[in-house]
């Protein structure tokens, strides 16, 4: 457990001020002067890294491209860079972007270092990124999800955890559990519950997702199944949908309503742990940034597909007082596999 604290507390830290890492669709701006920093990575191959590490051995470059910020998401970004630079061990770039930076500065930086793959950090990378694609492939992360349109030119690897990965840890904790909830706006979160309805039967669940497009539509949804879920089979999951998980009136009514009727609630929001949740997955940044390197890498060889994914790279934070409250019982093997617990010791 030890071992992923300090960035679990640095996400926690993300997700309880105004622009959370997960509560909001990207990064924060950046603030500050002016900046670019090219720096030069160490060289090197490894034969287990996939085929477009090849295109990198042969002078082929990757530009991580993300913004100036104040902590503690400069820590995250660097946490996440140092995942990509522990992959892509060859030629790795480093721009550093502020506030009022020359997007043709950047591109003429790009072209000198023979960048073919960029790898994109918030929604300001990405926006730097796509002013100056050019033929560069761009892969990016630190987001939740894109519109559509701009889905297709990129590839996207979201922080919103897999659904797949999500069931399967809520049936590893509760077995009983065959029916799951899920409040949702569509125009957030509809290519994430196309992904969970085919989860949903991989893993033997009943997914019963219901469309809200406001807040209001979603409290009267909330009403109804909280009134009428059966905590013996049912449980709720809560996506990182701004629309449908309102952080002031959504989830107090979720989390007290679910405490008296004994329904066990989970969360993709490392926060919602904290606040009463069963559990969260949430991101391991380091990891996300070797995933990250990977997918630039194949991209060069044209392996990868454009569109947006759900992320895999997760760790697993429990609420052990709601655990007892619910009656559950885990075994040492079992908490041998909690990243993080709240109460936190």
């Amino acid at each position: 457990m030890s071992r992923s604290r300090p960035a679990a507390t640095l996400l926690l830290s993300l997700l309880l001020v105004p622009a959370a890492w997960a509560a909001g669709p990207e990064m924060p701006a950046a603030r500050g002067t002016p900046m670019l920093l090219a720096l030069d990575t160490t060289t090197g191959h490894s034969p287990s890294m996939r085929a477009g590490t090849e295109a990198i051995a042969t002078g082929a470059m990757i530009a991580v491209i993300y913004p100036e910020s104040a902590e503690p998401y400069r820590s995250i970004f660097t946490q996440i860079i140092e995942g990509i630079e522990d992959k892509a061990r060859n030629r790795v770039t480093r721009l550093l972007v502020g506030r009022n930076s020359s997007n043709q500065d950047i591109a003429n930086e790009l072209r000198r270092q023979d960048v073919r793959v960029v790898i994109a950090l918030g929604r300001n990378g990405l926006r730097t990124a796509m002013a100056v694609n050019g033929e560069l492939k761009i892969v990016a992360g630190g987001l939740l999800s894109l519109p559509e349109a701009e889905s297709r030119k990129v590839t996207l690897l979201s922080l919103a955890p897999d659904p797949g990965l999500l069931f399967e840890r809520l049936k590893s904790l509760m077995p009983e559990v065959h029916r799951v909830h899920v409040v949702f706006d569509p125009n957030n979160s509809g290519w994430l519950i196309r992904l969970a309805r085919d989860a949903a039967r991989a893993t033997g669940l009943e997914l019963v997702a219901q469309e809200a497009g406001d807040l209001g539509t979603a409290l009267g949804r909330y009403q109804s199944l909280l009134a009428t879920a059966d905590p013996k089979r049912d449980a709720l999951w809560l996506p990182q949908d701004s629309t449908t998980v309102d952080e002031s009136t959504i989830l107090p009514l979720v989390l007290q309503e679910s405490w008296s009727r004994n329904l066990a609630v989970f969360s993709s929001n490392l926060a919602h742990a904290r606040r009463g949740a069963l559990f969260s997955l949430y991101p391991d940044t380091t990891e996300m940034g070797r995933n990250l390197a990977l997918t630039a890498m194949d991209s060069l060889s044209g392996t990868v597909v454009r569109g947006q994914f759900p992320l895999r790279n997760l760790l697993l934070a429990v609420n052990m007082r709601t655990a007892s409250h619910l009656g559950l019982k885990f075994s040492e093997r079992q908490q041998q596999t909690f990243h993080l617990t709240f109460p936190e010791p």
